[in-house]
């Protein structure tokens, strides 16, 4: 549906208000959102790799982008700074992120490549970002924090830490936004490659974007089971979320990045966002963050 390429196109996010989907392109350094309705992409240029954005409760945008959080304001493209982590360690961004059921905003860090395949290990962190703009760090050591999201019932907090190959389910306390006790949800097959983006459905299944695997998975928290595959027409599936105006159709980001030139001209697709209908389950609206 999104024809405008992608170096890196990550996090769609539905946007009722504006009945249009936001989405980043990390490597291009651009905040994106789409209409539907006029099938335009407007931008915004930011100062560096943006790994995520999200919805705030009055208006704009949270952005996590190098090392820091900070506001969008997408009528004046001014972005301001909230606070800034990790300042030693000039390899790192910030990387996937999402607002839990009280309108805090995760996200998590990753070391760059330094060479092609080349990545200092466990130099990431998952940090949350709360309205009073505090920050506490909630889990460290990490590799590539990725995709997240809560179950229905906000007791589990699923994340996605990508060079483990697998979704993990932790306790999570909606009063604290704390999480704690991390299980084994999922190990992915190797056909699957490599999870990085994540969302709910209404159901309470996970849909796991594959990247390099060309698919979304959808699993059962229940059973730790893979129930559906959706495969894509190009490989660098990189996230996914559900939209459109009563959430029954699932939008799904890619990349070009990390493609020679003869994948991509066998690929003609890639970097371009997709739509996926006739799925036969609807997704849940995001959260704000709630300042």
């Amino acid at each position: 549906v999104v024809k405008e390429k992608n170096r890196m196109g990550e996090c769609p996010v539905w946007e009722e208000r504006e009945s249009a989907l936001v989405y980043v392109d990390i490597n291009s350094q651009k905040v994106c959102r789409w209409s539907p309705l006029t099938n335009e992409v407007q931008s915004v240029s930011v100062d560096a790799r943006v790994g995520s954005v999200a919805l705030r409760q009055c208006g704009g945008y949270v952005i996590a982008l190098g090392t820091r959080f900070a506001f969008l304001d997408w009528d004046t493209q001014a972005v301001t700074t909230i606070v800034e982590l990790e300042q030693d360690k000039p390899n790192n961004r910030f990387n996937d992120g999402k607002v839990d059921p009280k309108g805090r905003f995760f996200a998590g860090t990753m070391a760059e490549e330094t060479a092609l395949g080349a990545r200092a290990r466990r130099q990431g962190a998952l940090y949350t970002l709360f309205p009073d703009r505090s920050v506490i760090k909630q889990l460290d050591q990490v590799d590539i924090s990725n995709g997240l999201d809560w179950s229905l019932d906000h007791r589990t907090f699923f994340h996605i830490d990508s060079l483990a190959y697998a979704v993990h389910a932790f306790s999570y306390d909606v009063h604290t936004g704390k999480i704690a006790c991390p299980k084994l949800l999922y190990q992915l097959e190797k056909e699957e490659q490599m999870p990085d983006g994540m969302c709910i459905d209404a159901e309470g299944k996970l849909w796991v974007a594959c990247i390099d695997g060309g698919r979304v998975i959808r699993i059962d928290p229940e059973t730790g089971k893979r129930i559906q595959t959706v495969r894509l027409p190009t490989q660098r599936i990189t996230s996914c979320c559900f939209g459109g105006k009563d959430y029954s159709e699932m939008y799904v980001t890619s990349a070009y990045d990390g493609l020679d030139e003869a994948t991509l001209a066998k690929e003609p697709h890639a970097g371009e966002i997709f739509k996926i209908t006739g799925l036969g389950v609807k997704g849940i609206p995001q959260n704000f963050y709630a300042a």
